[in-house]
């Protein structure tokens, strides 16, 4: 980091960003539950970040490079000449990088020292997976588990020299159902912090009965238009767009309309969203008390009952709007709606809970999605389907939408456990 600081000095650049990740890891591969194999990695990562001032301060160019722990002198100074050179051809323009200032108030928020510990870590992981209530017909193929402690440094030519720590986990699960020579195999990604035993249980049991189900779905029925309840990972998909259209970086481009105190839709019937933006989330893999600039993440509300209170973004965003104590976010939480889960499943609809491929695309609204399982229930009688799409805009479906008072956490998000919209489209393939 020393030389580093030291070459950068002496080179052409205005400014620079260092950052140095230090990674501790165990990695097991499972087949069934029979360890196939593992590995551990100790892993550090130097990115460097110049800028460049041009046409007398009038722009800024950056360009950014990774340079290995291992280069010699000579190969930094390759390197850092090279980027310099680089962040000439690149005209933005002008802004400030973070200083000092900008840290404060972060240090209050560190992380439980308990949760780097990669061993009971790993050990929860393994354990919570062996206990699952698994059948003959309905069991866990493979599973793989990556379990991580990430050290941080961070250092900017403004003074910033700051440091956090953070666990990171994924999990990836292949989950097998049978009826005879029918099978059905279906797979998850779960990014973690640390290791919620109830949660993961949870989750993975939800996936084994989905894939029990799906041997017993019959074609979707051509519903046209019904309402949409959606109760697993894919209703992120629609707060991300909420998230997202106070990004600063949407909002300059000219990809958001979205206003300070101007409500995000009108003549709304349902609930609205309370969206906030909060540094530590319980079990999250991006608590990050200091954003990638430097900054420290705060927690605001960004939305309250569909009105935008603030953006959030990079340092260039945020300035070019104005934005005072802006940062990155990496975890937010939307409040809970006027319903129970019980009363939001009332009534003819059709509950999704598995996808081919589930979006909602931040800048139109647009989402859609191909059904792989789906449970209608015609206010008599419960049929599990399978085919068809759901479809639809977010911007009109949102003046009747209804959130579950119950929460539920996916990694970063913490959002409504159930969601309902009112009037999707439902092309079905039977009828």
């Amino acid at each position: 980091m020393e030389k580093i600081k030291a070459l950068l000095a002496a080179s052409a650049a205005d400014d620079y960003e260092i950052e140095e990740i230090k990674e501790s890891g165990w990695e097991f591969y499972f087949i069934r539950h029979k360890l196939d194999q593992n590995r551990a990695k100790d892993v550090t990562s130097l990115k460097v970040k110049v800028y460049k001032k041009l046409e007398e301060g009038e722009f800024l160019g950056s360009a950014v490079g990774m340079i290995p722990p291992t280069a010699t002198e000579e190969e930094m100074k390759k390197t850092i000449d090279d980027l310099v050179y680089q962040a000439g051809l690149v005209k933005n323009p002008y802004y400030e990088l973070n200083g000092s200032k900008e840290t404060e108030g972060a240090e209050s928020m560190g992380v439980d020292p308990s949760s780097l510990d990669i061993q009971k870590t790993s050990r929860d992981f393994i354990e919570t997976l062996n206990a699952l209530p698994e059948t003959d017909t309905e069991y866990l193929n493979s599973y793989e588990i990556f379990v991580s402690k990430k050290e941080k440094h961070f250092v900017n030519s403004r003074g910033i020299d700051v440091r956090m720590e953070y666990p990171t986990s994924m999990i990836e699960v292949v989950t097998n159902a049978k009826d005879g020579d029918h099978e059905i195999e279906l797979y998850r990604l779960y990014n973690r912090g640390t290791c919620d035993k109830k949660a993961l249980t949870q989750d993975v049991t939800e996936l084994l009965t989905m894939g029990r189900d799906r041997l017993e779905a019959i074609p979707t029925p051509n519903l046209k238009t019904a309402p949409l309840v959606l109760s697993t990972q894919d209703a992120v998909w629609l707060m991300d767009y909420f998230f997202n259209r106070v990004s600063a970086a949407l909002k300059y481009q000219g990809f958001s309309d979205c206003e300070i105190g101007k409500p995000m839709a009108e003549d709304v019937k349902g609930d609205k969203i309370t969206l906030t933006a909060v540094p530590v989330l319980p079990n999250s893999s991006r608590n990050f008390i200091y954003d990638e600039e430097g900054a420290a993440v705060k927690e605001r509300v960004l939305i309250r009952e569909n009105v935008p209170e603030n953006f959030f973004g990079a340092r260039q965003f945020s300035q070019y709007l104005g934005l005072e104590n802006s940062s990155m976010v990496f975890n937010y939480k939307v409040d809970g709606g006027s319903k129970t889960a019980e009363e939001i499943r009332t009534g003819p609809y059709i509950e999704v809970v598995e996808f081919s491929g589930f979006d909602c695309d931040s800048i139109t609204g647009d989402i859609a999605g191909e059904i792989r399982l789906g449970y209608y229930h015609d206010g008599d009688k419960i049929t599990k389907v399978t085919g068809g799409s759901v479809s639809g805009s977010i911007r009109e479906l949102m003046k009747e939408m209804y959130l579950s008072k119950e929460l539920r956490q996916y990694n970063d998000t913490l959002i409504p456990a159930v969601i309902r919209l009112e009037h999707a489209t439902i092309a079905g393939i039977e009828g």
